[in-house]
């Protein structure tokens, strides 16, 4: 049997972070900047305003994968997250190879979301800087990734305090946003289906793949408190509530958020839209909402404010919990044993954070798109797939029997409806066999680093 005792009692990281503040922390990194300038392709790629059944669907498909997430976290409530769950579920010797590929690929993907987080930062902060290059554009995202890099050195309860007037700062733009719709809606333009808009034929089905896609990307940090286990009050009743009871917040607010934009920008408007005015759908909105009023621009101007901060609050989360992973892998003895230095006083993974952060200013300089479409796939595979096989081997089913744990209803069906819906998503993404090279990339790459770790340390070892 593996102990349920925290990692955290004989490590240096320390547990102040409550419900409220695992919640906040899982919030602002779900929401970011990614609602907000998405809903243009998912209708783009559903073909109307029945996109809402993307988001429906994606709502779904992280409720059940938070199950997942939510009976791992408890069972092993440490640093790193998947890390620990995949080193605790497998067999010590593939449990050790597959965690060391987890924070291997975490160094090329978790820069890339916090890069998505950034650019769309800087894509919003433009909105007062007409004409802005991609150059300065970048030099805006580079900067945001420094300042919440720096504003990470404090303490966790700081830190957790901060999550909380983040995730409050971020709950009231989508209610705003809400408000502002339903205050000006249009039944006729939210129902304008077009002709065979449910068909049920490939084109169909080919267009929920990559609406499926898009949502689950915009659902993705309902999991954040996993990776901070070890700095968690109570993770038995704190994890759960803060994954389950974030999707359901988050879900609810973005039907409720879509629908009041559809039912105020004609869908067609938002298809046909460059990606100049794609990345300002939401103050075109407002300004579209208030048309009639001389205060409009200044409206829009006001939602812009709120969903720069809303994606750095994300950019600031990302950081926080992405920290942790290399940390653990560290303290493990399964990574350089550099990214396990502590700040001394704050107690912060301090090379693990600005190894992040220098990384992150690299992939600042790619385009949106391009970061996105290479982040979905290497975490499927590496993390989400991965980790649904964990929960389902031998050894966590014996693990499930201790009680004080979270447990999964109707074990494991979440977990694999969770599964196939991912590999649904990936089936369904035209171009799969080129954006599955970074995945092979990454697989390839970590796997000599690890072999040839693997032969050194042996040779090392003495001789009886």
């Amino acid at each position: 049997m593996i102990p349920v005792q925290p990692r955290s009692h004989t490590s240096g990281l320390q547990r102040g972070m409550g419900t409220a503040g695992a919640l906040g922390a899982n919030v602002i990194d779900m929401v970011g900047v990614g609602p907000f300038i998405t809903l243009p392709l998912i209708v783009g790629v559903m073909g109307g305003p029945q996109a809402m059944l993307g988001w429906l669907l994606g709502a779904l498909l992280s409720m059940a994968d938070g199950c997942t997430w939510s009976e791992l976290g408890t069972a092993h409530p440490e640093a790193g997250g998947s890390y620990a769950y995949l080193k605790h579920s497998f067999s010590p010797r593939w449990g050790r190879a597959f965690s060391f590929l987890y924070a291997w690929q975490l160094l090329f993907s978790a820069p890339l979301s916090i890069a998505s987080g950034c650019i769309g930062f800087a894509q919003y902060a433009s909105w007062f800087l007409p004409g802005a290059t991609h150059t300065v554009q970048t030099l805006i995202a580079i900067a945001a990734c420094v300042a919440c890099t720096a504003l990470l050195f404090q303490p966790v309860r700081k830190v957790s305090e901060a999550t909380k007037a983040l995730g409050i700062v971020v709950l009231l733009t989508l209610v705003a946003v809400i408000v502002i719709g339903f205050t000006h809606f249009s039944p006729k333009l939210a129902l304008s289906f077009p002709p065979g808009a449910f068909h049920l034929g490939h084109a169909f089905f080919l267009g929920l793949g990559g609406g499926l896609l898009i949502s689950a990307y915009d659902y993705w940090g309902y999991y954040n408190v996993c990776f901070l286990g070890a700095e968690v009050r109570d993770p038995a009743r704190t994890i759960p509530r803060a994954v389950l009871g974030s999707i359901a917040i988050v879900g609810t607010l973005y039907l409720l958020m879509n629908t009041a934009v559809l039912g105020v920008l004609p869908w067609q408007s938002l298809i046909h839209e460059d990606a100049g005015a794609r990345q300002y759908t939401i103050a075109i909105f407002t300004q579209t909402a208030f048309a009639s009023h001389a205060w409009s621009h200044t409206a829009a101007s006001g939602a812009v404010v709120l969903i720069a901060v809303a994606s750095l609050a994300s950019v600031f989360a990302l950081l926080l919990g992405y920290s942790r992973i290399p940390y653990a892998a560290a303290e493990d003895g399964n990574f350089p044993a550099i990214f396990a230095r502590l700040h001394p006083k704050h107690r912060v993974p301090t090379v693990a954070l600005l190894t992040l952060c220098g990384v992150t200013l690299v992939c600042c300089l790619f385009r949106l798109q391009e970061v996105i479409a290479s982040l979905v796939v290497v975490r499927i595979v590496f993390q989400f797939l991965l980790q649904g096989v964990a929960v389902m081997m031998p050894k966590h089913r014996a693990e499930r029997r201790q009680r004080g744990r979270f447990r999964m209803p109707l074990y494991p069906l979440p977990t694999l409806l969770a599964m196939c819906g991912f590999v649904y998503i990936l089936l369904s993404r035209p171009r799969l066999l080129v954006e599955l090279r970074p995945v092979a990339f990454v697989l390839l790459s970590g796997l000599a680093v690890y072999g040839v770790r693997e032969v050194l340390s042996r040779r090392a070892q003495p001789v009886d």
